[in-house]
Protein backbone atom coordinates (compact mmCIF):
# COMPACT_ATOMS: atom_id res chain seq x y z
CA UNK A 1 0.00 0.00 0.00
CA UNK A 2 1.08 3.59 -0.49
CA UNK A 3 3.43 4.67 2.34
CA UNK A 4 1.25 7.58 3.64
CA UNK A 5 -1.75 5.27 3.76
CA UNK A 6 0.22 2.50 5.42
CA UNK A 7 1.43 4.98 8.05
CA UNK A 8 -2.17 6.04 8.70
CA UNK A 9 -3.27 2.40 9.05
CA UNK A 10 -0.44 1.47 11.39
CA UNK A 11 -1.47 4.28 13.74
CA UNK A 12 -5.09 3.17 14.08
CA UNK A 13 -5.77 2.25 17.72
CA UNK A 14 -8.42 -0.47 17.95
CA UNK A 15 -8.28 -0.23 21.75
CA UNK A 16 -10.41 2.91 21.38
CA UNK A 17 -13.34 0.80 20.18
CA UNK A 18 -15.96 0.22 22.88
CA UNK A 19 -16.75 -3.23 24.23
CA UNK A 20 -20.26 -3.06 22.73
CA UNK A 21 -18.97 -2.22 19.26
CA UNK A 22 -16.35 -4.97 19.46
CA UNK A 23 -19.09 -7.46 20.32
CA UNK A 24 -21.03 -6.30 17.25
CA UNK A 25 -18.02 -6.68 15.00
CA UNK A 26 -17.16 -10.08 16.49
CA UNK A 27 -20.63 -11.23 15.36
CA UNK A 28 -20.06 -9.79 11.89
CA UNK A 29 -16.61 -11.41 11.73
CA UNK A 30 -18.12 -14.82 12.57
CA UNK A 31 -20.65 -14.42 9.74
CA UNK A 32 -18.13 -13.29 7.13
CA UNK A 33 -15.44 -15.66 8.39
CA UNK A 34 -17.69 -18.67 7.81
CA UNK A 35 -18.02 -17.61 4.18
CA UNK A 36 -14.26 -17.25 3.77
CA UNK A 37 -13.72 -20.70 5.32
CA UNK A 38 -16.19 -22.16 2.82
CA UNK A 39 -14.09 -20.54 0.07
CA UNK A 40 -17.01 -18.36 -0.99
CA UNK A 41 -16.75 -15.01 -2.68
CA UNK A 42 -17.66 -12.49 0.05
CA UNK A 43 -19.50 -9.28 -0.88
CA UNK A 44 -20.85 -6.52 1.33
CA UNK A 45 -22.94 -3.49 0.40
CA UNK A 46 -22.72 -0.46 2.68
CA UNK A 47 -26.03 1.41 2.74
CA UNK A 48 -27.04 4.86 3.91
CA UNK A 49 -29.77 7.19 2.70
CA UNK A 50 -27.94 9.37 0.13
CA UNK A 51 -24.85 7.25 -0.61
CA UNK A 52 -22.76 10.38 -0.30
CA UNK A 53 -20.66 10.10 2.87
CA UNK A 54 -20.74 7.27 5.43
CA UNK A 55 -21.49 4.41 3.05
CA UNK A 56 -18.56 5.41 0.81
CA UNK A 57 -16.21 5.59 3.78
CA UNK A 58 -17.39 2.16 4.91
CA UNK A 59 -16.99 0.73 1.40
CA UNK A 60 -13.46 2.11 1.04
CA UNK A 61 -12.18 1.10 4.46
CA UNK A 62 -13.74 -2.37 4.32
CA UNK A 63 -12.03 -3.10 1.01
CA UNK A 64 -8.73 -1.61 2.17
CA UNK A 65 -8.78 -3.60 5.42
CA UNK A 66 -9.65 -6.85 3.64
CA UNK A 67 -6.78 -6.41 1.21
CA UNK A 68 -4.41 -5.42 4.02
CA UNK A 69 -5.15 -8.77 5.68
CA UNK A 70 -4.94 -10.58 2.31
CA UNK A 71 -8.60 -11.61 2.20
CA UNK A 72 -8.61 -11.67 -1.58
CA UNK A 73 -12.06 -13.15 -2.24
CA UNK A 74 -13.77 -10.02 -1.03
CA UNK A 75 -15.38 -6.94 -2.48
CA UNK A 76 -17.31 -4.04 -1.02
CA UNK A 77 -19.95 -1.84 -2.58
CA UNK A 78 -22.15 1.01 -1.47
CA UNK A 79 -25.59 2.37 -2.22
CA UNK A 80 -28.44 4.44 -0.88
CA UNK A 81 -32.16 4.65 -0.81
CA UNK A 82 -31.72 7.82 -2.91
CA UNK A 83 -29.12 8.98 -5.45
CA UNK A 84 -27.13 12.18 -4.90
CA UNK A 85 -23.33 12.41 -5.36
CA UNK A 86 -20.18 11.59 -3.44
CA UNK A 87 -19.58 14.52 -1.12
CA UNK A 88 -16.43 16.40 -2.10
CA UNK A 89 -15.20 16.54 1.50
CA UNK A 90 -15.12 12.73 1.51
CA UNK A 91 -12.78 12.79 -1.48
CA UNK A 92 -10.51 15.38 0.13
CA UNK A 93 -10.48 13.45 3.42
CA UNK A 94 -9.50 10.14 1.82
CA UNK A 95 -6.82 11.85 -0.28
CA UNK A 96 -5.36 13.42 2.87
CA UNK A 97 -5.28 9.99 4.53
CA UNK A 98 -3.15 8.49 1.77
CA UNK A 99 -5.36 7.33 -1.12
CA UNK A 100 -4.74 8.37 -4.72
CA UNK A 101 -7.96 9.49 -6.41
CA UNK A 102 -8.90 10.29 -10.00
CA UNK A 103 -12.13 11.85 -11.23
CA UNK A 104 -13.25 9.65 -14.14
CA UNK A 105 -16.42 11.55 -15.03
CA UNK A 106 -17.12 15.24 -14.50
CA UNK A 107 -20.88 15.39 -14.04
CA UNK A 108 -23.55 16.05 -11.41
CA UNK A 109 -22.88 12.56 -10.00
CA UNK A 110 -19.11 12.15 -10.55
CA UNK A 111 -17.34 8.79 -10.77
CA UNK A 112 -14.06 8.46 -8.88
CA UNK A 113 -11.35 5.81 -9.04
CA UNK A 114 -9.60 5.42 -5.70
CA UNK A 115 -6.28 3.55 -5.44
CA UNK A 116 -4.66 2.22 -2.27
CA UNK A 117 -1.82 0.31 -3.97
CA UNK A 118 -0.26 0.31 -7.44
CA UNK A 119 -0.73 -3.41 -8.02
CA UNK A 120 -4.40 -3.72 -6.97
CA UNK A 121 -7.57 -2.61 -8.80
CA UNK A 122 -9.13 0.74 -7.98
CA UNK A 123 -12.26 1.18 -5.91
CA UNK A 124 -14.95 3.02 -7.88
CA UNK A 125 -17.06 5.56 -6.04
CA UNK A 126 -20.29 7.12 -7.28
CA UNK A 127 -23.73 7.61 -5.79
CA UNK A 128 -26.35 4.99 -6.64
CA UNK A 129 -29.27 3.11 -5.17
CA UNK A 130 -28.25 -0.03 -3.32
CA UNK A 131 -29.90 -2.24 -5.98
CA UNK A 132 -28.04 -0.60 -8.89
CA UNK A 133 -26.70 -3.01 -11.51
CA UNK A 134 -23.13 -2.22 -10.43
CA UNK A 135 -23.80 -3.82 -7.03
CA UNK A 136 -24.40 -7.51 -6.25
CA UNK A 137 -28.07 -8.54 -6.32
CA UNK A 138 -27.82 -11.73 -4.25
CA UNK A 139 -25.72 -13.43 -1.57
CA UNK A 140 -24.29 -10.21 -0.15
CA UNK A 141 -24.17 -8.89 3.41
CA UNK A 142 -25.72 -5.47 4.05
CA UNK A 143 -24.10 -2.96 6.40
CA UNK A 144 -26.73 -0.37 7.34
CA UNK A 145 -24.72 2.78 8.03
CA UNK A 146 -27.48 5.13 9.19
CA UNK A 147 -30.67 4.87 11.22
CA UNK A 148 -32.78 6.46 8.49
CA UNK A 149 -31.80 3.87 5.89
CA UNK A 150 -32.20 1.05 8.41
CA UNK A 151 -35.72 2.16 9.35
CA UNK A 152 -36.85 3.06 5.84
CA UNK A 153 -35.41 0.04 4.10
CA UNK A 154 -36.93 -2.85 6.08
CA UNK A 155 -36.14 -5.32 3.30
CA UNK A 156 -32.84 -5.30 1.42
CA UNK A 157 -33.56 -7.67 -1.43
CA UNK A 158 -30.81 -10.17 -2.17
CA UNK A 159 -28.85 -9.85 1.06
CA UNK A 160 -28.21 -12.92 3.19
CA UNK A 161 -27.83 -10.96 6.44
CA UNK A 162 -27.93 -7.31 7.45
CA UNK A 163 -26.09 -5.62 10.29
CA UNK A 164 -26.77 -2.19 11.75
CA UNK A 165 -23.33 -0.57 11.66
CA UNK A 166 -24.33 3.05 11.97
CA UNK A 167 -22.24 6.19 12.24
CA UNK A 168 -23.03 9.81 13.04
CA UNK A 169 -23.33 11.85 9.84
CA UNK A 170 -20.39 14.25 9.38
CA UNK A 171 -22.78 16.44 7.37
CA UNK A 172 -23.59 18.18 10.67
CA UNK A 173 -20.27 20.04 10.35
CA UNK A 174 -20.76 21.28 6.77
CA UNK A 175 -19.95 24.95 6.43
CA UNK A 176 -18.35 25.23 9.87
CA UNK A 177 -14.75 25.69 10.95
CA UNK A 178 -14.79 22.09 12.23
CA UNK A 179 -15.77 20.51 8.91
CA UNK A 180 -12.39 19.09 7.88
CA UNK A 181 -11.70 17.78 11.40
CA UNK A 182 -15.12 16.11 11.77
CA UNK A 183 -14.86 14.38 8.39
CA UNK A 184 -11.33 13.22 9.18
CA UNK A 185 -12.37 11.83 12.57
CA UNK A 186 -15.39 10.06 11.04
CA UNK A 187 -13.17 8.44 8.42
CA UNK A 188 -10.65 7.42 11.07
CA UNK A 189 -13.40 5.93 13.24
CA UNK A 190 -14.76 3.84 10.37
CA UNK A 191 -11.24 2.78 9.38
CA UNK A 192 -10.48 1.70 12.94
CA UNK A 193 -13.62 -0.44 13.13
CA UNK A 194 -13.17 -2.00 9.69
CA UNK A 195 -9.59 -2.94 10.54
CA UNK A 196 -10.77 -4.48 13.80
CA UNK A 197 -13.43 -6.42 11.90
CA UNK A 198 -11.22 -7.80 9.17
CA UNK A 199 -8.30 -8.33 11.52
CA UNK A 200 -10.61 -10.54 13.58
CA UNK A 201 -11.42 -12.66 10.52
Amino acid sequence: MYPPLEYFIENLDVDLISKERKELFDTVAAHLGAKFRDNQRVNITCICTHNSRRSHLCQVWAKTAAMYYRLRKFNSYSGGTEVTAVNQQIIWTLANQGFQIMNLAEQDNPVYALKYANDLPAIHLFSKKYDHDYNPNEDFTAFMNCNHADLNCPTVYGCDTRFKIDYQDPKRSDGTSEQAEIYSKTSELIAREMFYLFGSI
